[in-house]
């Protein structure tokens, strides 16, 4: 039998900090440091007790190295989620409430950073993960490509209009004009533009693509007894999900069944809402980990919230923007719009949208999915809740 961690946990404060890339005015860990203490100030909780660090994504920042500019007083867990990919942003939770659960740590910051001129060009190293000889020798080099496969198995093979891809990162930018964080502040969004942009890996225009950011994204997750009694309103980790759906391997892209066109969440679905006592329509707003705009829907079909055939009644703009729609989704802009340091934002918004903080609020939302990458050979998910 599975323990059940629903709402014994919680997020107690959150740091964000995002520059251009090439233009972060610290070296990476001098950013990370700064958010971590933004997080802390969040919570009003002093960051050398911080006692646990937990990553995704090979960041490259050892906590160790953390100590001496935090203060840290002791590390008793570290621990990162394997794999390139930002498949692993939900599964990071896991392992820190994990870690409080079962007493190994008491306060455990979970955080991702990216400074391009410290860590290299983020595409090149997830490709260090998905990329084998077969795909080398068919010219496939980049992660568009290998997403835009995908994406074109899904609009031909099971009928998703491509039209679709429109709507969600019009509902992307929509949110992320309404942003001081975004990159896309104050800009609308342009359908001409978008359509005439430039081809990055058919069928995928620049504006179907995330961005890539300097910065670093800290959150700090506590017992719920403990986020009580600290400053900001506790959003409650209620379910985590990790995994890899069976037949996932080196030649997928040769994989004539069903498997391919997913976003690979089918092997935890069943695990994230039954852990949480909910279903897709209990869930009031969705963070979605979008590297393409296609994996985005691939994301929400795999989640339960439409199918194939009637994914282009809820993929529409208008039900996906905050505060009419009826499932808000990236409210912040998310990796599109808001800006990509490999999708930490997607966690932050979480959490802000479950404060009331968000910069375009859903009225009374009490429940929050976010989900890691698509695509990526192993996925996770979580859901965040408020009483």
């Amino acid at each position: 039998m599975t323990p059940n961690l629903s709402g014994l946990t919680a997020a107690a404060g959150v740091g964000y900090r995002q520059y251009k890339r090439g233009t972060a005015p610290l070296p990476e860990r001098g950013v990370l440091v700064r958010a971590i203490v933004d997080a802390c100030e969040d919570a009003g909780f002093d960051p050398a007790d911080v006692d646990g660090f937990v990553s995704y994504g090979d960041d490259k920042n050892e906590p160790v190295r953390l100590m001496p500019d935090l203060g840290t007083k002791a590390i008793n867990w570290s621990a990162q989620v394997w794999g390139g990919g930002g498949g692993g942003i939900a599964g990071a939770f896991g392992i820190a409430a994990s870690a409080i659960l079962t007493g190994q740590a008491r306060a455990v910051v979970v955080f991702r950073a990216l400074v391009e001129g410290n860590s290299g060009r983020l595409s090149a190293a997830v490709m260090a993960h998905h990329l084998n000889d077969h795909m080398v020798s068919s010219g496939i080099l980049a992660p568009a490509q290998v997403c835009a496969m995908r994406a074109q198995r899904m609009f031909e093979y099971h009928g998703v209009p491509y039209e679709l891809c429109e709507e969600l990162v019009r509902a992307s930018y929509y949110h992320g004009s309404r942003n001081p964080e975004a990159v896309a502040y104050g800009k609308e969004f342009d359908t001409q533009e978008y359509r005439g942009s430039r081809i990055i890996a058919e069928p995928f225009h620049l504006f179907d693509c995330s961005r890539e950011n300097d910065g670093a994204g800290a959150i700090l997750l506590v017992s719920t007894e403990m986020a009580r009694d600290l400053k900001k309103k506790p959003v409650k980790l209620l379910s985590v999900a990790q995994g890899t759906e069976a037949g996932y391997g080196d030649l997928l892209e040769n994989d004539a069944t069903d498997l391919y066109p997913t976003a690979g969440f089918r092997a935890i679905r069943d695990r994230l809402y039954g852990t949480a006592g909910l279903t897709p329509a209990d869930i009031d707003v969705v963070q979605l980990y979008e590297n393409f705009s296609a994996q985005g829907i691939a994301s929400l079909i795999d989640h339960g919230f439409c199918t194939y055939e009637n994914v282009a009644e809820v993929v529409r703009f208008e039900n996906l923007i905050a505060p009419s729609g009826k499932l808000p989704v990236n409210t912040s802009g998310g990796n599109l719009a808001h800006g990509f340091v490999h999708g930490f934002v997607t966690a932050v918004e979480a959490v802000r949208c479950l404060r009331g903080e968000s910069p375009n609020p859903v009225p009374n939302a009490q429940t929050c999915l976010l989900a890691g990458g698509p695509g990526a050979p192993t996925i996770s998910s979580a859901i965040f809740g408020v009483d």
